[in-house]
């Protein structure tokens, strides 16, 4: 059993190609912060299940051709493998947690085309 204690200062996390804040992971989950200030991303799908948390701002999540609003308090899911894609209307802020981590074995890097 691994007991290790993992506890990290956001203020040093690395960013991700996304421009995602890794803020730490273990085996089988990683958590990460969005912070944005308008961007629309093009569809895509991911080797990953996310689950997420508005921290502020507003945004607009299409997933498999349904549109949710995402305001401060909601929370959302996105399957593994579902095509989605996220429309920020007012700087946002929001945490999630993927599984499998996210940045590990490329799952995080950009796709082209997508």
């Amino acid at each position: 059993m691994d007991t290790t204690v993992k506890k990290v200062d956001s203020s040093h996390s690395p960013r991700g190609s996304l421009g995602q804040t890794h803020l730490v992971s273990g085996k089988t989950v990683a958590l990460r912060r969005w912070t944005e200030r308008g961007d629309e991303e093009s569809e895509s799908a991911r080797d990953y299940e996310t689950v997420g948390y508005v921290i502020q701002g507003r945004a607009e999540l299409e997933l498999e051709g349904q549109k949710v609003s995402l305001e401060p308090g909601d929370a959302w899911l996105v399957p593994r493998g579902a095509r989605h894609r996220y429309r920020v209307l007012e700087p946002f802020e929001a945490v999630e947690a993927t599984s499998p981590p996210a940045h590990v074995h490329g799952r995080d890097d950009p796709q082209p085309g997508s």
